[in-house]
C-alpha cells in the first residue's frame, strides 16, 4: 500500500477585487459648450450627436455649468403659450450653474452613492479645478458589470 502526502499547503487568499475608479470609465472625448451658444444649435447637437447634455465651458475652459435636453426642453415649453414653440435665448440663460462635479480618484461606488442622492444623469469630472472627463451612470453600470465578471 502507497501512501501520499503532500505536505500543508498555503491556504489561498481571496484577494479584494480592486476598486475601480471613477477615471478608468469617465468619457474623456467630450462635447462642450459655449454660455453664448444658441439654444436652437444645442438642441441640433444633441440630436445629432446622440448626446442628452453636456458641460459648458467659458473661453479660458473653465466649467461654468451644464446644459441638458430637459433645460431646451423647459425653453420650448414656454413658447406654448404664444402658440409657437421656439428656441430663443442663450446658453447662459438656461444652463444649471450649480454644478456637482466628482474627482477622477472617486471610486465607482461613490460615484454610485452620488447618483442616488443627487438624482442627476451626469457628473463632470474635475482634477485641479481643469475638466478632464464626464462620468454617467450608465459608465457606473458598465464598470459594475465588469467588476461582477
Amino acid at each position: 500500500m502507497v501512501k501520499s502526502f503532500t505536505g500543508a499547503r498555503a491556504k489561498e487568499e481571496k484577494q479584494m477585487p480592486k476598486q475601480a475608479l471613477v477615471k478608468e470609465y469617465m468619457s474623456r472625448q467630450l462635447i462642450t459648450f459655449k454660455p453664448t451658444q444658441s439654444i436652437d444649435e444645442v438642441v441640433s447637437i444633441l440630436i445629432y450627436k446622440g448626446i442628452s447634455g453636456g458641460p459648458v465651458l467659458d473661453d479660458s475652459n473653465k466649467l461654468v455649468g451644464i446644459i441638458s435636453e430637459g433645460d431646451c426642453l423647459k425653453q420650448i415649453i414656454k413658447g406654448k403659450y404664444n402658440n409657437s414653440p421656439t428656441l430663443n435665448g442663450l446658453v447662459k440663460d438656461h444652463m444649471v450653474t450649480e454644478v456637482k462635479t466628482l474627482q477622477p480618484d472617486h471610486t465607482i461606488m461613490e460615484a454610485a452613492i452620488a447618483f442616488l442622492e443627487q438624482r442627476i444623469r451626469r457628473f463632470p469630472v474635475l482634477e485641479n479645478g481643469k475638466l478632464v472627463g464626464q462620468i454617467s451612470q450608465r459608465d457606473v453600470m458598465k464598470a459594475i458589470e465588469d467588476f461582477s465578471r
